[in-house]
């Protein structure tokens, strides 16, 4: 059974389930998540696009199909004692599953770790209590849950299993910048940030000559909601890009991207970037208190220093992203050691090969049983 509660979380899964066939194609997989995993077989109980939020007071919008969602994981266990599951991320939700499976007797492999090193550090033993074993993805992961005495391993990050790799920057003086504009993958994300985004947008077109504003549209959003925020805020025309960010990323010389997983993505690809993020005031407050790292982007925290601007809610003005936006394509020499410095974060993250060391993992995990 496997449950990945985010588009990231589906399409990773997705690729450690082929892995996993690949090495016993006799297995049955089931559980809840998104069309990536759907495609590669996995019955799924519940559709994770149900069931994704970010905040503290957001969980309120979705608060009754997460109880749906969980009664149905538990059912699952308890009918169909499954002879392994794996969690991937979706750490409120997944840890709830995780108490049922120890309760069981069904082992637990955790892959993508909760950020227990960024806030809320003492869910870090639950994670001990409940999980057998935990694939972690990012380089300090696993000398944190080694102090902590979690069973870990470090597989590198699944990212580099895909097709993404250093962007050429189209340079030519006749041909106009293009500008991403990545407001998340989740609507609730999308509804905070690519207003302001757009903002901005209107604001960089106003002093810039020949630039192309092309907006990424996730797998997991609908095209009506994205193009329903954009009339409201026309004053430009902008393209739409869907299938994911590795499509836009292919285009852009720079992106706004919301905080999230395709920072990643964007520095895989050597792309500069400004960093946005905005949640209600009540849950930044709440999480400000908790947070123990100086940063929220993946990509500064991998570089242990701020290496892209990052913007963060009341900060995260249409006039301050443009202003950090045009410092950055007006200067050819701060775009270069950007990209240099992004290309460097790719080199940290363990190479390629995250899933088939996961499903390694795995399966002696379910040979043990």
């Amino acid at each position: 059974m496997i449950i990945a509660g985010e588009a990231s979380g589906d399409i990773h899964g997705a690729r450690l389930v082929s892995a996993m066939k690949d090495r016993n194609n006799d297995l049955h997989f089931c559980g809840i998540g998104g069309d990536a995993l759907r495609d590669v077989g996995v019955e799924i109980i519940q559709n994770a696009s149900t069931l994704a939020v970010v905040g503290i007071t957001e969980v309120f919008s979705k608060v009754f199909s997460l109880i749906k969602g969980m009664a149905g994981a538990k059912r699952l266990l308890k009918s169909l004692k499954p002879g392994l599951l794996i969690l991937i991320d979706f750490p409120d939700f997944n840890l709830k599953v995780a108490a049922t499976a120890k309760k069981l007797g069904i082992p637990v492999l955790y892959y993508i770790s909760p950020q227990v090193w960024a806030w809320r550090q003492g869910r870090v033993k639950k994670i001990k209590k409940l999980v057998n074993h935990l694939a972690v993805i990012l380089p300090f992961e696993e000398e944190f849950f080694i102090k902590h005495g979690v069973p870990v391993s470090y597989v590198g990050h699944p990212l580099l299993d895909g097709s993404l790799s250093p962007v050429k920057l189209n340079e030519k003086k006749d041909t106009p910048v293009v500008i991403g504009l990545l407001p998340g993958s989740r609507d609730s994300e999308i509804a905070r940030h690519l207003p302001v985004m757009l903002e901005a947008a209107s604001l960089i077109v106003k002093k810039m000559n020949r630039v192309k504003i092309a907006v990424s549209l996730a797998p997991t959003v609908e095209r009506e909601y994205v193009e329903k925020i954009i009339e409201k805020h026309r004053a430009y025309d902008y393209d739409i890009i869907s299938g994911g960010a590795d499509q836009i990323l292919k285009t852009c010389s720079l992106v706004v991207a919301a905080s999230g997983t395709v920072t990643l993505e964007a520095a895989i690809a050597g792309i500069p970037m400004v960093i946005i993020y905005k949640v209600s005031p009540v849950s930044y407050r709440l999480g400000k208190a908790m947070i123990k790292v100086p940063n929220i982007c993946l990509v500064n925290l991998i570089a242990g220093r701020e290496i892209v601007p990052e913007l963060i809610q009341e900060r995260a003005t249409p006039d301050n992203i443009a202003d950090e936006v045009l410092r950055i394509l007006g200067d050819h020499d701060k775009i270069e050691s950007m990209r240099k410095e992004l290309i460097g974060i790719r080199n940290l993250l363990g190479g390629s090969g995250a899933s088939e060391r996961v499903a390694d993992i795995a399966i002696l995990m379910l040979t043990d049983e």
